[in-house]
């Protein structure tokens, strides 16, 4: 199988995942439907990335590529991943994301266009920290139902015939109760380390600037390590080798060989959020800087431009009404400062440890193809303009 083919299996599933639950809620009321609605759209499509590399890290023990756990805990993974935007997206007054409204102004304009009473804002806002709510509890369910496929036993109605006949076709692959409990483990330390991550991003935020370079960029990092570069790579590894009964040895290393192709992951993030083409990232040029992030890229700026620009950029982080022509000034600071060549540095020093350290996971006899795909992917992790 093929990663386009798996994406487009994964996407089979996260809608037949998400149909089931359409029909729980509107058990309840159809007029709740509209949430399920706004979360379907925003798993639908994409790049699968997270699923992908669960898939990886699952054919890295040998189990067949076919199986249907490593699909089904690509379901739990952009659930979780759609609940950790949601969330991020209210946090920072986002308007849009991948091109279309936030969760919380699409809601907003729910309220405006049924005429409803009351603050659109606050309804938005409430609909949107349900709706990440409900995401984050369903991937508990979509992982529940990955580990009971992963263990050979009964599913539920998610899976089609196929699939569920993969199962009794796959029972050399069957998970352990120990090897299910890893991956349990690792799944709740995933949401414990983004929500944590989460966190430090809204403090670091508003509380007092670092005082030193060195100490601006590791506050930086660590805000990036948790907040997403573990949950961007290193967690999805680890959960689909887990998952089929990897051994600690596998797992340390595709821990460490993913963690810094995380983290470089996120500093692509980082610039495109600045520097990107609206276009084709879905988001507003200089949003970071209205959110007021105190990013890598900002650090390096910071310490490195004259003394007037610092004063200057500090003073338009968090200012959610700057113009255009004030970005343009921002970005003209970065620029002169050397900062985005500075992250980029970063990106490629960090892409080169993940290189080095792939040998390890290549000396525990992973097959080739699997190593050829994490190949890909680390490319497409990196190298995107989008």
């Amino acid at each position: 199988m093929e990663i386009e083919e798996f994406i487009a299996e994964v996407d089979s599933a996260c809608e037949t995942f998400l149909q089931a639950r359409l029909a729980e809620v509107g058990a309840v009321s159809p007029a709740a439907e509209p949430v399920v609605h706004g979360l379907a759209e925003m798993l639908r499509g994409g790049k699968k990335l997270r699923p992908v590399l669960a898939w990886i890290g699952w054919r890295s023990t040998g189990s067949a590529a076919e199986h249907p756990a490593p699909r089904q805990l690509g379901v739990a993974l952009e659930l979780f991943q759609a609940a950790a935007l949601i969330h991020d997206d209210f946090i920072d007054h986002s308007d849009s994301r991948r091109g279309l409204p936030s969760f919380h102004r699409r809601f907003a304009e729910l309220h405006r266009e049924s005429g409803f009473s009351g603050d659109g804002k606050h309804f938005g806002a409430s609909a949107a920290v349900l709706a990440g709510d409900l995401a984050l509890s369903w991937a508990g369910e979509a992982f529940d139902e990955a580990a009971r496929a992963a263990a050979g036993t009964t599913v539920g109605t998610t899976f089609d015939t196929a699939a569920d006949a993969a199962v009794d076709a796959a029972a050399d692959t069957a998970t352990t109760d120990a090897a299910v409990d890893t991956a349990r483990r690792i799944f709740r330390t995933m949401h414990t380390q983004v929500i944590t991550g989460q966190y430090l991003d809204v403090r670091a935020e508003l509380a007092p600037p670092e005082p030193t370079e060195e100490a601006a960029v590791a506050a930086a990092r660590t805000v990036l390590r948790y907040k997403a570069a573990k949950y961007s790579t290193e967690h999805p590894l680890v959960l689909g080798a887990a998952l089929a009964g990897a051994d600690d040895a596998l797992r340390t290393a595709w821990a460490q060989a993913a963690l810094p192709l995380g983290e470089a992951f996120q500093l692509r993030d980082d610039l495109l959020g600045v520097f990107g083409d609206p276009q084709s990232t879905g988001k507003p040029v200089g949003d970071d800087l209205r959110e007021g992030k105190r990013t890598e890229l900002v650090a390096y700026a910071m310490f490195r431009s004259r003394p007037a620009d610092a004063q200057e950029l500090e003073s338009m982080l968090g200012d959610p009404s700057l113009s255009p022509a004030q970005v343009e000034r921002a970005l003209e600071i970065l620029t002169a400062a050397g900062a985005a060549e500075e992250v980029e540095r970063s990106i490629d020093t960090l892409t080169a440890q993940s290189r080095k350290l792939r040998a390890d996971v290549e000396d525990l006899g992973v097959p080739a193809e699997v190593l050829d795909d994490f190949d890909i992917l680390a490319e497409r992790l990196v190298r995107r303009t989008r």
